[in-house]
Parts: structure tokens; C-alpha cells; sequence
């Protein structure tokens, strides 16, 4: 039986930053992975350009019911060491909005780099490698794959979450974590589009495909970025921001115009131009189709702004400024970006990422209960909690 100081399932960004960290301090490591490449979600990430950090990249941005957790690993292993890493392999790279870093060219830029550290660092990587059960063997493990049983001193879990199941995402971390003794917090999609029952997407059908700029509510939380109208209801960054704070059952609350008193410029151009019918003033702020929504489903029928009581003025320009959802779901794994939840924070030494009752087992990444914003935050977890794990191993 082939023996390893370190074996590590799954070749993502925690795992590979894991196993290049262990593998530099001297570790023999192995990364088994079930795909035919290594890195994935890296890959596809960010349109192909890989969104791979945050210039604000920080522990409020993560979601957590320990929130303390990450600021060990992310203080340890910051978003400027990433980009010192990526300065040693000559990869450029380019902010956009809020922060958002990615690379100028393709994210398989990253991937490279990570199978070349790998490589220096005499990491073996078995890929279109299967992984089953995982046992303890006195002082270690046994690990069985398709290629056959192994030894390892140390297991380090780097699997992900249920997001996007059809590049293999599956619920092994958690079915390990389990199997050991360690406490799971309920998982659920983040990061996704949120859906609608058919009443309210009859309204909205005339708008799928329509974006527009946007501030969206929920218990608490408070995202401004775009928004976009589906054939299933909301989407874009700032409804995919918001779904992770949204739990089944509650509203959200939308604001088109943020910054904007809509009561009070209705009020105005009534004074101005009451002969106008309240969908094309609505026009002269938002876009027209969306106007016109808006006006025919809180104006009344064939009334000119003039015609619009206080009332009514109050009621349409609340359309705008407090829009008022109850999604009636998500679209789910299928398509979320992250799992919420996961490998409680409770069961792991938040320095080593090592489990505290299960000396040698560790879970790193999307499978542990930490989970960013949109915008290259849960990258930056990926590759502080791997480093940090990658120092302890």
C-alpha cells in the first residue's frame, strides 16, 4: 500500500494551494480528484478570467454562524499575497467594480499555475480518480480509490459544496465529516438567482432579459449592483448578493432608483406636467419597458399624472422605491454559485483548519460553514484557508 504524508481530495483552489504549501515545506502529498482537470471552477469562473480576489477582501464579507472563524486565515494569507503569487508567475490582472480582480487573460492562467507550483513542489496529482471510503489506520488513515488503497498521515478534505452538480459537486465532505463525529451546519444554494410563483411572473414576463441598477433588502443586509429580469424571475449581482441572506418564506424588498426620492419628483412633474400619463414620466429615471410595468400595475387605468391622488402618487412611487417580493424559491444547486453552510466551524481549529477530535483530518474551502459575497471572496477563502491547512499538515 502506497504511502503519503498528506493526501488531499480534491484538486480546486483550497486543495491546490494546500498541496503546493505542503509540498514546499518537504511533505509527500497527493491530490486525487475524480475529473479529467484539475481546477475547474477556476476555469469557468468569472466569464473564463477568473474573479480570483477582492481588494476588499475582509471577514465581513463572509457569512458564517462563527463570523470570527475566518480572520485567522484570512489575516494570515491576505488578497496581496495572492497577488504576489500571481506577480511570480507574470500573470496581469485588472480591478472592474467593487474591488473585483481578474486576470487579463485566461483563467487557465491560475490553473497553470497552481499545476506548476505542484510540480516544483513533487505534488502527485491523480486525476479521473475516484474516492471511497476513508479510514482511520492507527495513528493515520487509509483512503480507497479506484487506483487502490493508500496510507496518508494526514486527510485534507478540499471537495466543495453541492454548488453545481454537473461538474461533479457532490455531498462527499459532508458525508466525512459525519462519518467522523463532526458537527454539519444546514447547507442551502448562495449566490443564486431567486424564482417567482406564476401571479408575479405574469407581471414581470414582459420584462425577462431587461437589467437595471438596484439596491436589494433583506434582514439586514443592503447590496447596489445590477439587477436582471429572467424568464424565472430576478437575477444579476445584486439579487444573486441578497439570496444568501434570504431564507424560504421571506420577502425582499427593492429599491430601482437608489438615491432617488420618486415620491418627490412625482410630485414635481405633476406640478410640471400633469398632462403626461405616469408611465412615461416614470421613462425619464428608468427604462421604458420597465416603466411601463410599473405604471400599469400601480397607476390608475387611463389617468394622467394630474389625475393621481397623493395617495396614488405615495403607491406608485413605493413601486419604485420599496418593491415588495416574496421569491418563492431559488433555482437552486443547478445553478448557485456556493453552498451555505457546512462543516461547522465548532468541529475545526480555525489556525490549522484541523479537526479538533479527529487529529490529522482537515476540511478547507466551500465545504467548511464559510461562505463570502459575490466577487472573488470565496476565492480568497479558498486559497487562505488551503494555506493555512498547508502549513499544519
Amino acid at each position: 500500500m502506497e504511502q503519503f504524508d498528506v493526501v488531499i481530495i480534491g484538486a480546486g483552489a483550497a486543495g491546490m494551494m494546500c498541496a503546493m504549501q505542503a509540498g514546499r515545506r518537504g511533505r509527500r502529498v497527493l491530490v486525487l480528484d475524480h475529473a479529467k482537470s484539475p481546477g475547474e471552477k477556476i476555469r469557468i469562473s468569472g466569464g473564463g478570467r477568473c474573479n480570483f480576489t477582492n481588494l476588499d477582501a475582509n471577514p465581513n464579507a463572509f457569512l458564517s454562524q462563527n463570523p470570527k472563524f475566518a480572520i485567522s486565515a484570512l489575516s494570515r494569507y491576505t488578497q496581496w499575497d495572492f497577488l504576489d503569487l500571481l506577480g511570480q508567475h507574470n500573470i496581469a490582472w485588472h480591478e472592474k467594480t467593487l474591488g473585483q480582480l481578474f486576470c487579463d487573460g485566461s483563467a487557465k492562467q491560475v490553473v497553470d499555475m497552481f499545476v506548476a507550483e505542484m510540480s516544483a513542489a513533487a505534488v502527485e496529482l491523480w486525476l479521473e480518480t475516484s474516492v471511497g471510503n476513508v479510514m482511520r489506520s492507527g495513528q493515520g488513515f487509509e483512503v480507497e480509490t479506484s487506483r487502490g488503497r493508500l496510507a496518508a498521515g494526514s486527510v485534507v478534505i478540499a471537495t466543495g459544496g453541492r454548488s453545481i452538480p454537473k461538474m461533479g459537486a457532490t455531498g462527499f465532505g459532508y458525508r466525512i465529516a459525519e462519518q467522523f463525529g463532526l458537527k454539519l451546519t444546514p447547507q442551502r444554494p448562495g449566490l443564486v438567482p431567486l424564482t417567482f410563483a406564476p401571479d408575479v411572473l405574469q407581471h414581470l414576463k414582459p420584462l425577462a432579459g431587461l437589467s437595471a441598477n438596484a439596491a436589494v433588502m433583506c434582514n439586514g443586509a443592503r447590496f447596489e449592483e445590477g439587477l436582471l429580469f429572467t424568464h424565472r424571475g430576478l437575477s444579476g449581482p445584486s439579487i444573486l448578493q441578497i439570496s444568501s441572506f434570504w431564507h424560504e418564506g421571506e420577502g425582499i424588498v427593492v429599491d430601482l432608483l437608489p438615491g432617488r426620492d420618486v415620491r418627490d419628483f412625482l410630485a414635481q412633474r405633476k406640478l410640471v406636467k400633469g398632462a403626461q400619463n405616469p408611465a412615461n414620466v416614470l421613462a425619464e429615471l428608468l427604462p421604458k419597458r420597465l416603466a411601463a410595468v410599473i405604471a400599469a400595475n400601480n397607476a390608475p387605468a387611463g389617468k394622467n399624472l394630474a389625475d393621481l391622488s397623493d395617495d396614488a402618487l405615495g403607491k406608485l412611487a413605493q413601486a419604485v422605491n420599496h418593491w415588495q417580493l416574496v421569491p418563492a424559491g431559488s433555482e437552486g444547486y443547478r445553478t448557485a454559485e456556493v453552498t451555505l453552510g457546512g462543516v461547522s466551524t465548532d468541529a475545526l481549529s480555525s489556525k490549522t483548519m484541523q479537526a479538533r477530535q479527529v487529529p490529522g483530518l482537515y476540511f478547507i474551502g466551500e465545504v467548511v460553514d464559510v461562505t463570502g459575497w459575490l466577487g472573488g471572496y470565496n476565492f480568497q477563502w479558498a486559497w487562505s484557508s488551503g494555506w493555512a491547512a498547508g502549513q499544519a499538515v
